[in-house]
């Protein structure tokens, strides 16, 4: 004998739709808006900072590939981190109800 239904029955004895357990569990931290952003300005920090500051010569080689990558993260940092404030606050407004 199969146990298929046996979610769908507990759910209906306690009275809890049978769905709800999946949204009362926590999200990991890369489901957080926050979370793309945090790791982009980093590295555009670092692509910076070898493309301007460093004056390492071995570094001097890749000078333009790290220029590139610093304007690329740049760009991507400011549309993500916009994406991520308005989702936050679409999030915010959400909780605050009528």
């Amino acid at each position: 004998m199969s146990d298929d239904g046996n979610e769908l029955r507990d759910g209906i004895e306690s009275g809890e739709p049978a769905g709800e357990e999946e949204e009362d569990e926590s999200g990991s931290p890369f489901d957080h808006p926050a979370f793309l952003p945090a790791v982009l300005w980093p590295m555009a920090l670092w692509f910076g900072y070898d493309g301007w500051i460093n004056q390492d010569p071995d570094m001097l080689e890749h000078l333009t590939f790290n220029r590139w990558g610093f304007g690329v993260l740049v760009a991507l940092g400011l549309y993500f981190t916009f994406q991520a404030v308005r989702e936050m606050r679409a999030g915010d407004d959400g909780e605050r109800g009528p």
